[in-house]
């Protein structure tokens, strides 16, 4: 699986993903045989749009550490944009960002992937 990881292709594209609303998750199944959850609250402090993320230098609204209302973790609907996103639409009306397959795999919570993150600087340093 790191070898398909590396080198792109199949672990990029989703073959599966379930929103389950009830479970406050999202569960994302991957060509390479990679599962990937995150539940909602993860999710909303995932969010890459400017309001949240901060734009032109100035920080985001999730940059201020707030306290998310249950309105905010509560996804009412997930919409695919073209072949490379999904984009949510919680509770509380937002709606504004992309959240593209790429992060999600990039970001994926799982305990693999996880280690992967911490030990990729060991690496990049043995390597070089």
């Amino acid at each position: 699986m790191t070898s398909s990881y590396v080198t792109g292709g199949e672990y990029l594209t989703p073959t599966s993903i379930h929103a389950d609303r009830a479970g406050q998750r999202l569960e994302i199944e991957w060509a390479d045989g990679h599962r990937t959850v995150y539940d909602f609250t993860t999710l909303r402090w995932l969010c890459p749009c400017a309001f949240c993320r901060g734009e032109a230098g100035q920080p985001g609204w999730l940059d201020s550490g707030p306290t998310l209302s249950e309105a905010q973790t509560q996804l009412t609907d997930l919409q695919l944009v073209g072949q490379y996103a999904v984009a949510p639409t919680w509770a509380d009306g937002h709606h504004t960002g992309y959240y593209t397959f790429q992060r999600l795999r990039e970001e994926c919570p799982c305990p693999a992937d996880e280690a992967r993150r911490r030990d990729a600087p060991h690496e990049a340093h043995r390597a070089g």
